[in-house]
């Protein structure tokens, strides 16, 4: 491509590309255009955003007054070098400030150590998750490989950028400033703290983090202090992503995921040195809430679980519910095939509920085909019993890729709840808003981002979390286009 056409090009974009150009499928820096679902991820050259107003269409609930906070890969390439997958990109965290009836945003990327390293040299010096890069800087644990890019959690006015990886970074929660890695106590330093901390309604946090097989355990209370953490020898698979809380336990699945050490040594990314071993069952590790010490494992077959919803136990029945992605080695084909802009077959994520009889042993599963991720329940919840799960999901898309619309589903009775954006919009996670003064399980709103293919545009979007089929009450729409993001808080002012 000519310097003048890239130029063109590259103008044509920030301001929003037309369809004229996307019909002819030229390809922009290396990333095909002939899906414009797909262009959010070229991702960013490491900028901020600012947008002090927004575009109301609709009426944003006068009582809606807080702050939306995501993240997700920003930054995708540099010095004509792309990552291979979807998880490398460095973090880019968001935030969506409400209240009076307006809506303000901004973005800044997360200045970890590899960040500010690579910004400064103009290149990628270190090796990624999915992407082999010679490191040209040393690397002295997980942490100098942190991207810090998964999604946040707020402890009074402490907000960290979390990365499973490795340590939480501390951010300042008013301007996104980076403040540095976060220690929780001494002996945790560089200990990995994955991106899925669950919090029930009184503030206490409780989190994980693996490697080498092992498993991390952390309580921590509302304050932010660390009451109890442990190192669980479980054989712990290559990648865990996501667990689940109950009223009396931990809940892990544990796919069949290896990993070849001495081909990471030799070079190989992570994701290369990963194998899916099928004919190997997923074990359901329950660890004790009481005492660590306290564990069980059954067994069911093979599946890969990125994302739960919730869990409750009545001391007998525990019950989880999640979302079974497909196997790890078709799941990380299509992250690489959309990093270079190209489609993916419909592999689709489904909804899952597992009921375990812990007196008798006894395992059940029930299964649904809508095609969902990114599962969320009303905060209020969390490690008590529900019934409703939020999901972005995907509705008569055909081959485009991405979700176009939300569910609702009631895990009592079955019963869903759909809308549908139409084939335009590309759908995000939604979070779900307790409203104020409310107590009622799902009394509130649904509130999350997604992207317009024709506008080139990415927006905010609230609905009434029960009453999605009537379409969302409004929508804020932002002068740029954000990259796609992975999960997000919503924390009242």
């Amino acid at each position: 491509m000519s310097t003048s056409r890239r130029s063109l090009l590259t103008a044509l974009l920030a301001g929003g590309l037309s369809p004229e150009l996307l019909a002819l499928g030229l390809p922009v820096d290396g990333f095909a255009a002939d899906a414009p679902e797909l262009l959010p991820l070229r991702g960013l050259s490491g900028e901020s955003l600012d947008a002090a107003t927004t575009v109301i269409e609709g009426r944003l609930p006068v009582a809606l007054h807080g702050r939306y906070f995501r993240n997700g890969p920003g930054l995708m390439q540099r010095a004509g070098q792309r990552y291979s997958h979807w998880f490398d990109g460095d973090g880019l965290v968001q935030s969506w400030t409400l209240g009076d009836g307006r809506a303000s945003h901004r973005a800044r990327f997360v200045q970890t150590a590899k960040f500010r390293a690579e910004q400064a040299a103009g290149r990628f010096l270190l090796p990624a998750f999915g992407t082999a890069i010679k490191p040209d800087l040393p690397v002295h644990g997980p942490d100098s490989l942190n991207v810090a890019n998964t999604s946040v959690l707020m402890q009074g006015d402490h907000l960290y950028a979390l990365w499973e990886g490795g340590s939480a970074y501390e951010l300042d929660p008013a301007t996104l400033a980076t403040l540095g890695v976060k220690t929780w106590a001494p002996e945790l330093r560089g200990m990995p703290f994955s991106a899925h901390p669950k919090v029930e309604p009184d503030g206490t946090v409780w989190n994980f983090g693996s490697a080498d097989g092992r498993l991390a355990v952390y309580q921590i209370d509302a304050a932010g202090a660390v009451r109890r953490h442990a190192l669980l020898d479980v054989a712990a698979p290559a990648m865990l992503h996501d667990f689940a809380v109950s009223q009396r336990h931990l809940v892990f699945l544990l796919a069949p995921i290896t990993m070849d050490i001495a081909a990471v040594r030799a070079g190989a990314s992570m994701v290369d040195a990963m194998h899916w071993a099928g004919e190997q069952p997923t074990r359901v590790l329950v660890v004790d809430k009481a005492d660590f010490a306290k564990q069980r494992i059954f067994e069911m077959p093979a599946a890969q679980a990125f994302h739960f919803g919730n869990a409750w136990d009545d001391g007998r029945l525990l019950r989880l519910d999640y979302v079974q992605s497909t196997p790890l080695p078709e799941f990380n084909a299509s992250a690489r095939q959309i990093m270079r802009g190209e489609r993916t077959a419909r592999d689709v994520s489904t909804p899952r509920v597992l009921e375990i009889d812990l007196d008798a042993g006894r395992l059940r599963l029930a299964a649904r085909d809508e095609a969902v991720e990114f599962p969320v329940v009303d905060p209020r919840v969390v490690a008590q019993r529900h019934r409703f799960v939020w999901y972005p999901t995907a509705v008569n898309t055909g081959t485009r890729w991405g979700f176009n619309g939300l569910m609702r589903l009631d895990i009592e009775s079955g019963a869903r709840e759909r809308f549908s954006f139409g084939n335009d919009i590309v759908v995000e996670e939604h979070v779900m808003v307790p409203k104020p003064g409310s107590t009622r399980e799902g009394e509130g709103w649904l509130l999350g981002m997604g992207y317009d293919l024709k506008r080139r545009r990415s927006f905010m979007s609230v609905f009434d979390a029960m009453r999605l089929a009537d379409g969302p009450l409004a929508q804020a729409w932002l002068p740029y286009a954000v990259p796609y993001g992975f999960h997000g808080k919503f924390y009242s002012a």
